[in-house]
């Protein structure tokens, strides 16, 4: 996953304003105590960063991934 389709996910899933402003302020045990900007400031992956936002909001998987039917999942490490 890139950084701009991070910031695509977050803007489409969770919002542009809701999303970023919890991508700015949530810390994230599983990011190390982290907010996800931090973590992908310190070089955490895209994906990685992505996955831990969305387990700590419960966010099912089928609704990860947006709108876009063709995108696909990036996998778990």
């Amino acid at each position: 996953m890139r950084y701009r389709e991070f910031w695509q996910l977050v803007d489409e899933v969770l919002g542009s304003g809701h999303g970023r402003a919890l991508v700015r302020e949530l810390v994230l045990d599983r990011l190390g105590n982290r907010t996800a900007e931090q973590a992908l400031d310190a070089g955490v992956e895209p994906r990685d960063v992505w996955h831990a936002l969305c387990d700590a909001l419960d966010i099912p998987d089928p609704q990860r991934w947006g709108h876009d039917q063709h995108r696909q999942a990036p996998p778990r490490r």
